[in-house]
């Protein structure tokens, strides 16, 4: 059963950094695209980055200049590089990934921003 495992969250001020990472297990397949989302409270969840299998990256506007996402296609497993995080960035963070045409999702990790 394929599993996506997020770690990486946590509470840090304005201004500050922290890296996600969100490996893939119980497959021997390769993820197609992988990327993440957020959720802040009261809002839906929104698109903050993918990148494709090859290597092609995609980001929201809000985010474009600070986070970095980036992939190890051998440990199946992708990472996200947020700098310069703002108190807008507070959400719960979901890794997603696409095997062999279906969508898997993580229980997402918390990144709280403060002011």
């Amino acid at each position: 059963q394929v599993q996506l495992v997020e770690s990486g969250g946590g509470s840090v001020q304005a201004g500050g950094s922290l890296r996600l990472s969100c490996a893939a297990s119980g497959t021997m397949f390769m993820a197609n695209a992988m990327g993440w989302y957020r959720q802040a409270p009261g809002k839906q969840r929104e698109l903050v980055a993918t990148i494709a299998s090859g290597g092609n990256r995609n980001y929201v506007d809000s985010v474009k200049g600070r986070f970095t996402i980036s992939r190890d296609n051998a440990k199946n497993t992708v990472y996200l590089q947020m700098n310069s995080l703002k108190p807008e960035d507070t959400a719960v963070y979901y890794c997603t990934a696409s095997i062999r045409g279906i969508n898997y999702w993580g229980k997402g990790t918390l990144v709280t921003v403060s002011s």
